[in-house]
């Protein structure tokens, strides 16, 4: 008989970014990801509504690991709201409840509002988002006709600013760009927008362009993910926390969850990327008074 094939080798562990479509989940993309690279160890740091596209944060192998401490980064979308009409999922997927003829609002109004839904505010989640209620996704109650509760949360939008806008019969259209934290909506802020000026508001386009350090000018297309190239761990870690380099001795000791004595001084942060003289991550190290201690390790690479 003959011989069985090897088997496939598994991706390096890395960070993929990907440029989601319109049309796709989230977990779409995931799927996708998985068959291209032969792997079922993939996960996402976040995710993009089936209408929206842009940046999707990819995590592979062992690099999954490292997507908690991606998930929380602020963000940047451009969007365009439309005024004058409101549906129930805030956005152009939903079944418009209302439509108001917003021809008259200002265009000076209409900064005051952006002006107002800029900063520190207090934001109630649209009821179509992925937020759990009793353990179900508050999208799944609100599509079995469940009346969802949800409470407002303190987001931070420090940018919020209107590129363009365009004027047609009794909607005007909006085309703006956000910088936000993590867990702002931006179905939100045309929804809230639109409340303000009287006329209802909702999302006809939205993109992710950034998170954190990531650009969606370096992602990948969803064809392409068989060739697509990942981002090393060592790489993405510091570029989020910062970095330490770590002798052998010192990487091995974190390994086998020994504290760096006296080594708290030489991280700015209260977490930093541990890398040793090889390049590989050896963890996430964290302050522990004036010592440094692994919060997080990374599986060790197999010698070569």
């Amino acid at each position: 008989m003959p011989a069985a094939p090897p088997p496939a080798a598994k991706p390096a562990p890395g960070i993929l970014l990907v440029d989601k479509p319109g049309g796709m989940t989230s977990h779409d993309v995931v799927a996708r990801a998985r068959r291209a690279l032969g792997t079922r160890k993939i996960g996402h740091a976040g995710t993009l509504d089936p209408m929206a596209t842009g940046l999707l944060v990819l995590g592979v192998e062992g690099a999954t690991r490292l997507l908690t401490f991606i998930v929380g980064l602020d963000k940047t979308y451009e969007a365009t709201i439309r005024l004058g009409v409101e549906t129930d999922s805030d956005d152009a997927d939903g079944r418009i409840v209302a439509e108001t003829d917003a021809s008259a609002i200002a265009s000076a109004d209409i900064l005051a509002g952006v002006a107002a839904l800029t900063g520190a505010i207090s934001q109630v989640p649209s009821r179509v988002s992925a937020i759990k209620v009793d353990g179900k996704r508050a999208y799944d109650l609100a599509r079995a006709g469940v009346d969802v509760d949800l409470k407002a949360r303190d987001v931070t939008v420090s940018r919020f600013e209107v590129l363009a806008e365009r004027r047609e019969g009794a909607v005007i259209d909006l085309d703006v760009v956000v910088d936000c934290s993590s867990g702002t909506y931006i179905r939100a802020l045309a929804r809230d927008l639109g409340g303000a000026l009287g006329v209802g508001g909702h999302l006809t386009a939205l993109r992710r362009t950034r998170i954190g350090p990531f650009e969606v000018a370096a992602a990948a297309g969803i064809d392409d993910l068989a060739d697509a190239r990942s981002l090393a761990p060592a790489d993405i870690a510091a570029a989020v926390l910062g970095r330490i380099d770590v002798t052998a001795d010192e990487a091995r000791d974190l390994r086998h969850g020994k504290r760096l004595g006296g080594a708290a001084s030489r991280i700015s942060g209260s977490r930093a990327a541990a890398v040793d003289p090889d390049g590989a991550l050896v963890g996430i190290v964290e302050r522990r008074g004036a010592d440094l201690k692994s919060a997080m390790n990374m599986p060790e690479e197999p010698s070569r």
